[in-house]
């Protein structure tokens, strides 16, 4: 059943119309930062925009920062939302489920199918940043692209290539976990309507208001729960030694949303009455 579905999601054009669009933006603004040699100050704009002119080797990081407040979480609102919605509206689910196929294990495919998309989405934005920020930006001068040179951390010390690999290897799981708790919102929201559009919307809705609330004092005794709010743990991987504490929080949030809302799915799947 997995298996069919990653043959339908790698078939569908928008699902790499989706991937496309988000290594695109990092490559334009690559070209824009080589063209004009103009970057922001360190502190304002993305994390690490501003040290990729010295060195290329570190523009995966900032092409992750900068899709992923709004174009990586609309591209998995777009997929997750058509999960069960989808079959729904094409008039499908109905045929699915008359086959030998139980309601819990579709879930567990279609959350299998989005988690594959969240991770290659990732996978794919950070090598096409680092072929385009290598080319764009060359490397340090004390950088190598395999040799014992160094890139400077967040903390300031020198992290070799091989560590500086190892530490995006990690920030590609824990964003892809992020993307996966969003992907699991998105499916619950899927089995609760016959239309794509509104389950998107949803997740959307959930994201929006998960940020309207972070800043707010009201707010504060949920703060913690709120998924935006660890989103960009990840940057702690790249200080020397590794701040652990609010990646392992930040990853236990969001895999207790993974949870729940394909608990809520299944809750919800399993006894509604398919028609369509």
């Amino acid at each position: 059943m997995i298996g069919v579905e990653l043959s339908l999601l790698l078939r569908r054009r928008r699902v790499w119309l989706c991937w496309a669009l988000l290594c695109a933006l990092p490559t334009a603004i690559a070209i824009l930062l080589a063209v004009t040699k103009i970057v922001p100050p360190p502190g304002p704009g993305a994390q690490f925009l501003s040290a990729v002119l010295a060195d290329g080797q570190l523009f995966p990081a900032a092409a992750l920062a900068l899709v992923l407040p709004i174009f990586l979480p609309i591209t998995v609102a777009v997929v997750a939302g058509d999960t069960i919605a989808g079959e729904a509206a094409t008039g499908t689910l109905r045929y699915l489920l008359v086959r030998p196929v139980g309601r819990l294990r579709l879930l567990a495919a279609k959350l299998a199918a989005v988690a594959v998309f969240v991770l290659l989405a990732v996978v794919f934005v950070t090598v096409t940043a680092y072929i385009v920020g290598v080319l764009a930006f060359g490397v340090g001068p004390d950088a190598s692209l395999g040799g014992t040179g160094g890139i400077t951390s967040l903390s300031g010390v020198v992290l070799t290539p091989t560590q500086l690999a190892g530490r995006t290897a990690l920030t590609i799981a824990y964003l892809a976990l992020c993307m996966l708790a969003l992907g699991a919102v998105g499916l619950f929201f899927s089995t609760l309507t016959d239309s794509p559009l509104a389950a998107a919307l949803g997740v959307l809705a959930f994201v929006v208001a998960s940020t309207v609330l972070l800043p707010l004092d009201a707010a504060a005794g949920i703060r913690f729960y709120l998924p935006t709010r660890h989103w960009l743990a990840w940057v702690d991987l790249y200080r020397d030694p590794i701040l652990w504490r609010a990646v392992r929080q930040g990853a236990a949030v969001q895999a207790g949303y993974v949870l729940v809302a394909f608990g809520a799915a299944w809750a919800n799947f399993a006894t509604k009455d398919v028609t369509s």
